[in-house]
């Protein structure tokens, strides 16, 4: 098969993945692929925003981090922590360069907004649809750039390492392209789609974990997840929408089944502000207590016009399932919501294989901890995406001019044939894959499902790995959840 040359190949269209495009040099003949159309992914609904020191006055490098370190239960890489909190408010300054409209005051400095976790004000913020801005005002400028080629809907279905190449086989209307490139760069983002309910885009299958592992890269605390105390509870849909931690930093009150406040039990001093595993733990806390799953957060008692204009997408979004948000309470429930493991990489994004780098939600640079601050997953994707970029600008030398190569041994898709019987596999694996998890770990584990759920998922994987199946971006999906799982099933399980 022949194979397209690039220098880098980007793996995911996200602000990690943007962002380290534009900071590479443009000597450097670039590849990104994106799963489907640009702004499906979790970035683009990113709503709280980008928390930086930017506020010197108010604020300092040692509370952020301070801040981190509680709400990660202390388990942080501290050195790269650091290198996140005092590197973070130099890429908010370039996104403004960029184009990206940060909300601010009447004096033109930033609205700085407070989340739970945060001691301070020093969410960098648009109103609530920060991750589209910014998302939208990169895509703006990668497109300008001659020497990256911007694939949409572009599914990878299988990377290798050949030498020092790595080889693509990539799916795209309807056909097989290939790609190689001596680095390549995985910003695949989450693994949101092997829950039940996830607030999760649709491309959020953890691809990028898959194939780093595959390769031998080392993954690391994938059973650091985060589930988000404040999805809209509307259990019909597996895609949760969000309301975003800002709300309550503006005042919304948490309200059990009979529309009391509970928090003052669990978290008499922060409250409602409390980080996100805290606050998801007392909301099942307080369900044991009331034999009711019905949750509410109200911020009715604030100023009407106020709330619209500062949340105007959540305020859309909710109105339209039948809620008010100015004037009554909003069902809410707990919902997976982001991975704080990953594949690991040191502070410059590198893993143990030579010439991959992973940014974003997909990589572990142990930043978070056991659970992430609020709107510090941005911020992570800008410091280290762009500390990637600064690594191969520095080290790597570009190709000369592109040439196809022939490689011979690489997988022919062509070789695998679905049976007919097997025809619609996808849904039903993926489908049971997520209500085991669903069960054996939302939250807290359920460690009896844990250890039913991991022989069911070693038997789903067998059947993958040992039947004839084509080689679709519905089975390569599947088969990344099934890893996926069985990797947090085993971390869990010691």
């Amino acid at each position: 098969m022949n194979f397209k040359t690039y220098d880098i190949i980007i793996v995911g269209s996200g602000v990690a993945g943007l962002y380290v495009a534009l900071s590479l040099e443009p000597r450097f003949r670039v590849l990104m692929l994106s799963k489907r159309e640009l702004l499906t992914c979790n970035s683009a609904m990113a709503q709280g925003g980008v928390a930086a020191v930017m506020d010197e006055d108010t604020d300092s490098f040692e509370q952020h981090i301070q801040d981190t370190l509680i709400a990660g239960g202390y388990r942080n890489n501290l050195p790269n922590l650091r290198v996140l909190v005092e590197q973070g408010p130099r890429d908010i300054e370039s996104l403004q360069e960029l184009g990206v409209s940060f909300d601010k005051k009447e004096d033109g400095s930033l609205s700085l907004a407070l989340e739970g976790g945060h001691s301070r004000n020093r969410v960098a913020h648009y109103r609530d649809s920060t991750g589209q801005e910014i998302v939208t005002a990169l895509i703006k400028h990668v497109r300008a750039l001659p020497n990256i080629t911007l694939l949409e809907n572009a599914h990878l279905l299988n990377l290798m390492k050949e030498g020092d190449d790595f080889l693509a086989d990539v799916h795209r209307d309807g056909a097989h392209e290939y790609y190689t490139a001596k680095t390549c760069i995985l910003a695949t983002g989450g693994i949101g789609r092997v829950y039940d309910f996830t607030t999760n885009s649709p491309t959020a299958t953890g691809d990028g974990i898959y194939f780093a592992y595959n390769m031998g890269a080392k993954i690391k605390d994938l059973s650091y997840i985060q589930f988000h105390p404040t999805a809209f509870a509307d259990r019909a849909s597996r895609e949760c929408f969000l309301i975003s931690e800002t709300v309550r930093g503006e005042g919304a009150k948490l309200l059990n089944c009979k529309k009391e406040r509970f928090m003052q039990k669990y978290e008499p001093e922060r409250m409602e502000l409390a980080p996100r595993d805290a606050v998801s733990n007392c909301i099942l806390a307080e369900q044991k207590v009331t034999g009711s799953d019905e949750f509410y957060l109200d911020i009715s008692h604030a100023d009407g016009g106020y709330i619209k204009s500062r949340f105007p997408m959540i305020y859309s979004r909710v109105l339209s399932s039948g809620f008010d948000m100015t004037k009554e309470p909003v069902p809410i429930y707990p919902c997976q919501h982001y991975l704080m493991g990953g594949i690991e990489v040191n502070d410059y994004g590198q893993t143990c294989v030579k010439g991959l780098y992973a940014a974003g939600e997909c990589s572990f640079t142990g930043v978070h901890g056991s659970n992430r601050l609020a709107s510090n997953s941005l911020l992570e994707a800008l410091v280290f995406s762009r500390r990637i970029a600064e690594n191969i600008n520095a080290s790597t030398k570009s190709s000369a001019n592109p040439v196809e190569i022939i490689y011979e041994d690489f997988p022919k898709p062509e070789e695998k044939k679905l049976k007919p019987e097997e025809v619609g596999f996808e849904a039903v694996f993926a489908g049971e894959i997520r209500t085991i998890m669903q069960k054996a770990y939302f939250v807290t584990p359920d460690y009896e499902a844990v250890k039913s759920g991991l022989e069911r998922i070693n038997e789903i994987i067998c059947v993958l790995e040992t039947g004839r199946f084509e080689l679709t971006p519905e089975f390569v999906e599947t088969k990344a959840l099934a890893v996926i799982a069985l990797l947090i099933l085993k971390e869990l399980k010691v």
